[in-house]
């Protein structure tokens, strides 16, 4: 039992992330399974300029190993960047999440026939088959690219590690990029994306969130001095 309270002290910081984890993907389940034909079409004249290059299919991929490896990497080396992190991208994905429940949303840039037959076409046709063209604005690979690359290049433990965060930027652009060469996204869900990874930024970087909510909270806690 004592070895059990120890772990719990040690990890707690793990109950937020795994309560937002069911929240989240039960919501947006819900709203896969409900936004069918009666939504609003997002599309830019950029759109029809940018080709569709399977290849890109790699770096998207890629996004759900870039980004738990980052929240991973915090959760148990810092836990100040670790709540950043969680604060940057869980408002985010809740914005996203209301954003399309209330305004449903989706697009026609899909090809209709693989232009190509090879490895990255066939990855590309079952991430269509898995992955429906709905629910899109903001860009959630776009906004937690940015999120985890923030993340890195604001934390002391990779100060000096330059490789890493030229990695970051060259993976978290790539990501960006593979969301319009696959037709996953419209220009204006990653513009927006970008949009809302700005504000956030200077929320929990410039502003820092994290410290203004705990100071808030211990003037809170404090006891009144009786003189």
């Amino acid at each position: 039992m004592e070895k059990l309270k120890i772990f719990y002290l040690k990890y707690k910081h793990a109950v937020p992330l795994i309560i937002y984890a069911i929240i989240y993907m039960t919501w947006f389940a819900w709203l896969e399974k409900n936004t069918t034909g009666h939504y609003r079409i997002i599309h830019m004249a950029a759109d029809d300029y940018i080709p569709f290059c399977e290849v890109f299919v790699i770096p998207y991929f890629l996004w759900f190993a870039y980004v738990s490896a980052v929240v991973i990497y915090f959760f148990f080396k810092n836990k100040e960047d670790y709540y950043r992190t969680c604060i940057f991208l869980f408002t985010g994905m809740t914005i996203f999440l209301i954003v399309s429940t209330l305004w449903p949303n989706g697009q026609h840039l899909r090809p209709a026939v693989m232009p190509r037959d090879n490895i990255f076409t066939r990855m590309v046709a079952a991430l269509y088959r898995t992955d429906t063209p709905t629910n899109l604005w903001p860009s959630i690979h776009v906004y937690n690219s940015l999120g985890a690359h923030f993340a890195i290049i604001r934390s002391k433990c990779f100060e000096k590690k330059k490789g890493i965060r030229i990695g970051s930027l060259i993976l978290a652009s790539s990501i960006i990029m593979a969301t319009m060469f696959i037709k996953q996204h419209s220009v204006f869900d990653v513009l927006t994306a970008f949009v809302m990874a700005a504000v956030m930024y200077t929320l929990v970087y410039r502003y820092d969130l994290l410290i203004a909510v705990r100071e808030f909270r211990n003037k809170r806690k404090a006891k009144p001095q009786i003189g």
